[in-house]
């Protein structure tokens, strides 16, 4: 009798002359003979050299911590989040058609589109005896002044009190600019109004209004599963993970980045989020086939893109610094006509940042310093605080910035692959606000998360374990479920305030 090696045993069932260490009597470690690799194994007579802990080679590879820098998290007990925003306090029209006719010096028709969009009668906030400035739309160079006579409706649809006849102050109707007339768009405001003595008052008001903005929540979920019998199961990798886990646990490796990478993606769905725009759109999930509606959410970049300012190939072509700084005064001046918030924070990408460098290692004669001529208002002036938040600060015009790169625009993983966003400019601004739940009124910033959450409930962040093994005794499935869920929204309140840099 004999065994029989033709591949019905194992090779440790082989036979041999004598009783040695062989390859087939122990486990191999890292080889791959297949692959051009030497074949290491336990039964050579040399132990390696062991690294128990895994290279971090990607570094600190978690991308949170920028809402928690620039907002705050409150909690809502509704499916919505509806807030409203102050108009303009001036009057003030684009795009108007001005014209040398009628009974006076000139006539403009407002063209009311823009100011009232979607409106079933918009009508004109301009009225008789108040005093305009037009400028050309192409330059802004070219201006008149003019007295508001009367004012008309001009018969087109149903748009009411958009015609003015008017008379000018300084020129006559012959000599009125050809920039002005005809063809040629125009831009006017109210800066005045003048009456003459005995003069009956000033009819009509103006009626303030607001804009409403809402956003919706949505829930978003996660979960780790292990069988029991590999939570048992111990590894000769020692587990070391950004948020402290360590051991020889493999399973504990796989729930910490699990849960690192959740909490990631509830910041990147608030940055990224969108807005369902397809009408029904329904998923099903599980076994059940449970529909549910998809919304959408209104996240940072589409906020922006949609009521902010988006500039577009920021330093473009010029030279390093000089190019910068044209942009960046661009950008200033854009400010000016918003909200004009003194201190505001940048979260560029690594290529932007340099281009704020080259800025202003130009200003400082060449000598780059991110304190010069910095004031850390944000920060209780103290820079410190600031270096520690990784930010650097510069004063330009009558605005004072906070610079510091943005891991997530980088990372080779996530915004790294693409070069379409290089960066936001967010105000460090807050608001007064009434709060339902707290019954106060609170200052918020202009930045922040709402999340559901009840005397019952909150859905912040939730995390659960279901099944048998890890203490849980939930059901007779031999495993353990980790499973993660949120329901959140982000609010951007005041988006006329935030700058975004895309790339040309």
């Amino acid at each position: 009798m004999s065994f029989n090696t033709g591949g019905s045993f194992p090779a440790s069932l082989a036979p041999a002359q004598k009783k040695l260490t062989l390859q087939d009597n122990y486990l191999s470690f890292n080889g791959d003979a297949a692959g051009g690799d030497p074949v290491n194994n336990f039964a050579q007579q040399y132990l390696p050299e062991l690294y128990e802990a895994e290279v971090e080679r990607y570094g600190n590879r978690t991308l949170g911590g920028f809402l928690r820098m620039v907002g705050a998290e409150m909690p809502m007990t509704s499916d919505q989040v509806i807030w409203s925003e102050q108009n303009r306090l001036h009057v003030g029209y684009s795009n108007a058609t001005t014209t040398v006719a009628g009974a006076f010096d000139i006539r403009v028709d407002l063209d009311l589109s823009a100011a009232f969009p979607g409106g079933n009668s918009p009508s004109g906030a301009v009225r008789q005896g108040q005093t305009i400035l037009i400028a050309d739309r192409a330059t802004g160079l070219v201006t008149a002044k003019a007295l508001v006579q009367s004012v008309a409706n001009s018969g087109v649809g149903t748009l009411v009190n958009d015609r003015l006849e008017c008379t000018l102050y300084e020129t006559a109707a012959g000599a009125f600019p050809a920039a002005l007339a005809g063809a040629n768009l125009t831009n006017l405001f109210v800066y005045g109004s003048e009456y003459g003595k005995g003069s009956v008052g000033m009819s009509g008001s103006i009626q303030p209004q607001f804009t409403q903005f809402s956003n919706s929540p949505i829930i978003l979920k996660d979960n780790f599963e292990i069988n029991g019998s590999d939570t048992a199961q111990i590894g000769w990798v020692e587990v070391a993970t950004e948020d402290g886990t360590s051991g020889y646990l493999w399973y504990l490796k796989s729930e910490s980045e699990t849960r690192l990478r959740f909490d990631d993606y509830l910041e990147m769905s608030m940055v990224e989020g969108e807005k369902m725009t397809q009408a029904n759109i329904s998923f099903n999930y599980g076994p059940t086939a449970a529909s549910s509606d998809i919304k959408g959410t209104e996240g940072l970049f589409a906020a922006i893109e949609a009521r902010g300012n988006v500039y577009s190939g920021f330093a473009g072509a010029a030279a390093p610094g000089s190019g910068a700084l044209g942009d960046f005064d661009t950008i200033l001046k854009q400010l000016d006509k918003q909200g004009a918030i003194e201190e505001n924070m940048l979260f560029l990408s690594r290529s932007t940042a340099l281009d704020f460098d080259d800025m202003i290692a130009a200003q400082a004669g060449g000598g780059y310093s991110s304190t010069a001529s910095a004031s850390y208002g944000l920060f209780d002036n103290e820079e410190d605080m600031a270096l520690n938040f990784g930010f650097s600060g510069f004063r330009r015009g009558s605005y004072d910035f906070y610079k510091t790169d943005w891991k997530y625009l980088n990372d080779a993983s996530t915004r790294g692959l693409s070069s379409a966003i290089d960066g936001v400019m967010i105000p460090a601004g807050t608001t007064t606000v009434y709060d339902q739940m707290m019954g106060t009124n609170i200052r918020r910033p202009f930045l922040h998360v709402r999340y559901r959450a009840s005397e019952t409930e909150d859905r912040r962040y939730k995390s659960w374990i279901t099944g048998s093994v890890g203490g849980a005794y939930t059901s007779d499935l031999d495993a353990m479920r980790v499973n993660f869920l949120s329901e959140r929204c982000l609010v951007t309140q005041a988006a006329n305030n935030f700058v975004l840099f895309k790339g040309a």
